[in-house]
């Protein structure tokens, strides 16, 4: 998903809007970084090493495979990355929609510096 803020014509973005626009931006920068490609080989990788180290039957529990731990782990980092994307294009909605002196103003101010 992208950012989307909305601008109309003739405004100009709050100092809140333009922050919460580069953080966005530098967040999405750094998060496709890694391309889809880099995570399977890493996890191929890593795979390959949970089995050179994790003989089969010397552990008495029924345990499931460390990689199958590791793709689970990757999925649910996946979705939340795209969670995280949701939200940023709604605070950006928000922002642009806030009243700049309003108390939702001063919430979403707040919340950009935390």
């Amino acid at each position: 998903p992208s950012l989307l803020l909305l601008q109309l014509p003739g405004s100009s973005l709050s100092r809140e809007q333009t922050h919460c626009r580069e953080v966005m931006s530098s967040r999405r920068k750094r998060a496709s970084s890694i391309t889809e490609d880099e995570i399977n080989d890493l996890v191929l990788k890593l795979h390959a090493l949970l089995q050179e180290s994790n003989p089969r039957g010397t552990a008495r529990v029924p345990v499931p495979p460390a990689w199958k731990i590791l793709e689970e782990t990757c999925r649910y980092i996946k979705k939340l990355q795209t969670e995280v994307d949701d939200l940023s294009e709604r605070l950006s909605q928000l922002l642009a929609s806030a009243d700049s002196n309003g108390v939702d103003a001063d919430i979403l101010r707040s919340l950009l510096q935390q």
